[in-house]
């Protein structure tokens, strides 16, 4: 991942006015390549030692729907996410010096990967300033048809909304209404394996269901901005939901 001054002034200025940036090519299928390796060994051979909250599975009770706190479990991806090259591109973009918040999966395993209903991530990050994003990599194609991420661009300018409860493992905590989005304000991510997308921690996004036989498997790196700090309103609402539902 080597990217020119330009092309980061434009994620950013994108960033800004969208909520998301979409990044052809931000790793290499080299390097989408050994990710997916490592992901493959850890789950073939350390995740049964790990605590149970280390992942959340699909309905199924045996595929793995998402892998949680990969950096705190592994090394490959904790030096990963310390990359400086990964770092110069965040720290605009939190405002800040990033810090690294998390290292996870979403899987979307063919046939049966689970949907995630519409949501901003601040309500499980409960970070204030909400100078946090995700970058979501694919390792998969990501196709119209098996469960590609939506995003509702600008939806980051209207700071938090009202959260319910969803009842999804995984994804315990949803929006209470989805506001009106016009048209041409949705932008659905179809990506290469290497492609990703950058999204604000309030940006709306959501997922479908994969009924397909391709899998759909998305690497996600979590920043925050070393300034934040955790809202306890909004951590007393996360807690209430991921009690009502565990991820695990």
């Amino acid at each position: 991942m080597a990217m020119k001054h330009l092309e980061i002034e434009t994620i950013l200025e994108d960033y800004e006015r969208d909520g998301v940036a979409l990044v052809r090519g931000f790793l290499s299928p080299e390097e989408a390549g050994k990710i997916r390796e490592e992901l493959d060994r850890y789950v073939r051979e350390d995740l049964a030692s790990k605590p149970v909250d280390a992942r959340t599975l699909e309905v199924d009770e045996i595929t793995v729907r998402n892998l949680w706190r990969l950096e705190a479990h592994n090394e490959f991806f904790r030096e990963f996410g310390a990359r400086e090259d990964l770092r110069a591109l965040i720290r605009p973009l939190v405002k800040g010096e990033p810090v690294l918040a998390g290292v996870e999966t979403f899987n979307k395993p063919a046939r049966i990967g689970s949907g995630v209903p519409p949501h901003q991530d601040n309500a499980y990050f409960c970070q204030t300033p909400p100078d946090m994003l995700t970058v979501w990599i694919a390792i998969d194609a990501v196709t119209e048809a098996n469960g590609p991420v939506t995003y509702v661009k600008g939806s980051h300018r209207l700071g938090p909304l009202p959260t319910k409860p969803s009842g999804v493992r995984g994804n315990s905590i949803g929006l209470a209404e989805m506001p009106e989005v016009g048209e041409g304000d949705s932008f659905i991510a179809l990506l290469e394996p290497g492609d990703a997308t950058i999204h604000h921690c309030d940006t709306i996004h959501y997922s479908a269901p994969n009924t397909t036989d391709h899998p759909r498997l998305g690497f996600l790196l979590v920043f925050r901005g070393s300034h934040t700090t955790t809202d306890p309103r909004l951590k007393a609402t996360y807690s209430a939901a991921a009690a009502a539902t565990p991820p695990a």
